[in-house]
């Protein structure tokens, strides 16, 4: 009996010890998989900042050549030696090992103007690899807001730590409701204005949905009253190009300092000065630069060498670029002298004098 008692004190110290060794060892390998998971975090983080640190300087501008459609088209090559990536740099980083994707809310918005040359300014801008951005313009703040800020989430691209989301829709610099409902989500929000020159940024409105409507009036008769000298600002492609009205809005939610003016005209001139002072103003290295670009003689404006989606020159929609119709020449004095004014406003809110005269 006395021999059974002391087996079972054996028995029972024997499990006691199993039990402990066991929690010994499965608290040690929660250790070492946490000391592991931080060790891979930290070699994706490295690797993301080398691929980004990487993009900047791959290669450089030799001379600029002529093709015989009329491209004119800057040659550059790899100062590495090795071929240019056909993949783009998100792609790259998406895949290194412990790097997770998520979708977040915008922190910078291009919020206008239309036919100002905001898509251009996007595609431009996705060359870089710390930003994301919506494909399309996504109206969340004029026409969705009521779906709330879950469905607006889900249609922002995935990104990485680091990167930022942007959306653009430049029916936003227009719409009284939406200042506030983006301060509401976003205090600090980045906003970007794409500005042209009033009057060709109305003949350009005016031609994309002429394109598509032929039997339209001409434009100096929806520009004017009643054939007369008064310009008609309720007709929308005028309203529009009262750009201070807008901006005084906007000021009344937002201080200037998160503002930032871009020149549609120098977008098409000179697209890297416009693209640096963007990448200055979200705080992101000087990534793109002369050997993303291009410039089509036939179109008349910069294209890309390659971009996020291809890896082979390109411009933008087959609908850009499009020649204006003929418009009076008195009409078009009449209107730059309707606009002088407001144009002299919207400089001095802005900061920045713009050239249109």
């Amino acid at each position: 009996m006395e021999l059974r008692k002391g087996s079972w004190k054996i028995v029972v110290l024997v499990c006691a010890l199993i039990i402990y060794l066991w929690m010994l060892f499965i608290d040690h390998s929660h250790m070492l998989a946490d000391i592991s998971q931080r060790i891979t975090l930290q070699k994706a983080r490295i690797s993301a900042r080398n691929i980004l640190s990487q993009s900047s300087d791959r290669s450089r501008i030799e001379e600029g050549i002529s093709d015989p459609k009329g491209l004119q088209i800057l040659s550059f090559r790899n100062t590495s030696g090795t071929p240019e990536r056909g993949t783009s740099d998100y792609q790259t980083l998406k895949q290194q090992e412990g790097l997770i994707s998520s979708r977040q809310l915008p922190t910078a918005l291009i919020i206008g103007v239309k036919k100002g040359g905001t898509r251009a300014l996007l595609e431009f801008l996705r060359l870089h690899p710390a930003i994301r951005a919506a494909g399309s313009e996504v109206h969340f703040f004029d026409h969705h807001y009521f779906k709330g800020f879950r469905w607006y989430r889900r249609r922002m691209p995935p990104t990485l730590s680091g990167q930022i989301t942007m959306e653009k829709t430049p029916s936003y610099f227009i719409t009284s409701e939406v200042p506030k409902r983006v301060k509401h989500m976003n205090p600090g929000m980045k906003l970007i204005v794409v500005a042209r020159d009033p009057v060709t940024r109305a003949i350009s409105d005016y031609t994309q949905v002429k394109s598509k409507r032929r039997k339209m009036p001409r434009f100096e008769d929806l520009a004017f009253l009643n054939g007369s000298r008064i310009v008609d600002t309720s007709w929308m492609p005028l309203r529009i190009g009262v750009y201070v009205r807008h901006l005084e809005r906007w000021l009344q939610h937002f201080p200037l300092s998160q503002f930032l003016f871009v020149s549609g005209e120098r977008l098409i001139s000179d697209p890297v000065m416009e693209i640096t002072r963007v990448q200055d103003f979200l705080g992101l290295r000087r990534v793109i630069c002369e050997k993303n670009f291009y410039f089509n003689a036939t179109k008349g404006f910069p294209c890309l060498l390659k971009s996020e989606d291809r890896a082979t020159p390109h411009c933008l929609g087959k609908n850009k670029g499009r020649s204006h119709p003929y418009i009076d020449p008195t009409a078009i004095q009449r209107l730059r002298d309707f606009y002088r004014p407001f144009n002299q406003r919207f400089y001095q809110l802005a900061g920045m004098d713009f050239g249109w005269y």
